[in-house]
C-alpha cells in the first residue's frame, strides 16, 4: 500500500489558508492504493462488544486478564470544537477535542482484540478532522481513511496486534497537523497482553485503579502588552497561534486541560496499599513525570508490555507522540505531587496532578525526629 508524500504531508490543508479552516465538497477519496474498504471480509464469527467511554482521568471498567476469545471492541468518538479556560486566570482557547475531554478518553483493548471505531464529525463545527492510531498498522494509522468533513461520520476497524499504550491523534494533513493535536486532539489506546501485564520474571501484575494523565502544550498567543489574547473563532485565532506555535515555547504545559485539572477537590484519590497505574501521554514533547514522595515500581516508560519493566524508578521519561505506564502501590497517606519534572512547566506553566491517599502512617519509612525549633547557639 503506498500512500503519497504529497498526502501525507500536505493532505487537505494546503489550500486551508490563513484562516485554517477546511472545506470539502462530496465524498472522501483515500490516495490511490488506499482501499475504502476492507480488503477482505470482516471477522464475522467474532463476539462484539461495545464499550461506553468515560472522561480522564478515569477509564472504562475493563478485565486486566482476557477470559474470552478475542472480540470486536465497539469505541465512539465525536468531535467537539469548543472554547475553553485553560487557567486560573479565565485564559482561553480554541480548543478541538474527541468526546469533548482533554484529553481524548483511554481505550482498553487485549492483543488480538479488533478496536471498530466510529468517528463522527457534527455539522456544528467548522473544520474536518481523521485520526491517526499509532497502534494501527497501515493508511497512516487510519487517518488516509477517516478524513470527515463537518455533517459526515465514518467507521474504522483496525487489528490490536501489540500490545502497550499508544497515543492516536487527529492528522487532517500540514500544518493542521500541529495545530489539532495541541489545541487538544490526543488520546490513548491501552492494549493489554491476553494474560495481564507480567514483571521481567514472568510473574503477573496487578492494579487496583488507572489513571490517564494526558500532557498538553497549548500556544496562546499575547498581545503587545504581554497579556493573553482571545479570539471569537478558531479560525480567527489560527493565524498567530501558528506563530505562537512555531517559537517552540508553550505558553501552557498542563495536565488533562487545564491549570489544576488534577488538584484540589479534583485530585485522583487511592488508598495505602491499592497499586495504581498511571498511563501518562505526551502527544507532541517529551515529559519527564515524577511521584513526589513516591516511585515507578514498575514502570514502562517507552509505553511497551511486550519488554520488561524497569524497577525503583524516581522519573521516568515519556518521548514526544508517546505513552508511558507506572505501577506504584502507595505506602503513606497523604497528598502526593505528580509533576512533570521540568519544575518550570510543572511550578510556572501548570504540569502539576496531586493524589490524595488515605491511611495509617508508617513511622519506620519516615519519621520526624525532631520538629524546627530555632537554631541552638553555643
Amino acid at each position: 500500500m503506498n500512500i503519497s508524500r504529497r498526502f501525507a504531508l500536505l493532505g487537505v490543508a494546503g489550500a486551508a489558508g490563513a484562516a485554517g479552516l477546511i472545506s470539502l465538497s462530496g465524498t472522501n477519496v483515500p490516495p490511490a492504493g488506499v482501499p475504502a474498504i476492507a480488503d477482505t471480509a470482516p471477522p464475522v464469527a467474532l463476539r462484539r462488544e461495545k464499550v461506553n467511554l468515560v472522561a480522564p482521568p478515569h477509564v472504562h471498567p475493563h478485565n486486566q486478564v482476557a477470559n474470552q476469545p478475542p472480540a470486536i471492541k465497539e469505541f465512539k468518538l465525536t468531535v467537539e470544537e469548543k472554547k475553553i479556560v485553560v487557567d486560573e486566570d479565565g485564559t482561553t482557547m480554541h480548543a478541538m477535542t474527541y468526546n469533548g475531554s482533554i484529553p481524548a478518553p483511554l481505550m482498553v483493548v487485549h492483543e488480538g482484540d479488533y478496536i471498530e471505531l466510529t468517528l463522527v464529525n457534527p455539522a456544528t463545527n467548522t473544520m474536518a478532522h481523521n485520526i491517526d492510531f499509532h497502534a494501527a498498522t497501515g493508511a497512516l494509522g487510519g487517518a488516509a481513511l477517516t478524513l470527515i468533513n463537518p455533517g459526515e461520520q465514518t467507521v474504522l476497524r483496525f487489528k490490536a496486534t501489540r500490545p502497550g499504550v499508544f497515543v492516536y491523534h487527529c492528522a487532517p494533513g500540514g500544518p493542521m497537523i500541529p495545530w489539532h493535536v495541541v489545541s487538544g486532539m490526543s488520546g490513548v489506546v491501552m492494549v493489554l497482553p491476553r494474560d495481564g501485564l507480567k514483571d521481567a520474571q514472568g510473574r503477573p501484575l496487578h492494579y487496583d485503579r488507572i489513571y490517564y494523565v494526558g500532557e498538553s502544550d497549548f500556544y496562546i498567543p499575547r498581545d503587545e502588552k504581554g497579556k493573553f489574547k482571545s479570539y471569537d473563532s478558531a479560525g480567527e485565532a489560527y493565524t498567530e497561534t501558528e506563530q505562537a506555535m512555531r517559537g517552540l515555547i508553550p505558553s501552557h504545559v498542563v495536565f488533562n486541560g487545564k491549570v489544576g485539572a488534577l488538584t484540589g477537590k479534583n485530585a485522583m484519590t487511592s488508598h495505602v496499599g491499592e497499586t495504581v497505574l498511571i498511563v501518562h501521554s505526551q502527544a507532541n514533547r517529551d515529559t519527564r513525570p515524577h511521584l513526589i514522595g513516591g516511585h515507578g515500581d514498575y514502570v514502562w516508560e517507552s509505553g511497551k508490555f511486550s519488554n520488561p519493566p524497569e524497577t525503583n524508578l524516581e522519573t521516568w521519561f515519556v518521548r514526544g507522540g508517546s505513552a508511558g505506564a507506572a505501577l506504584y502501590t502507595f505506602r503513606q497517606p497523604g497528598v502526593y505531587a505528580y509533576v512533570n519534572h521540568n519544575l518550570i512547566e510543572a511550578a510556572l506553566l501548570g504540569a502539576t496532578a496531586h493524589f490524595k491517599v488515605d491511611g495509617k502512617w508508617n513511622d519506620d519509612l519516615m519519621t520526624q525526629v525532631q520538629a524546627p525549633t530555632p537554631i541552638k547557639t553555643a
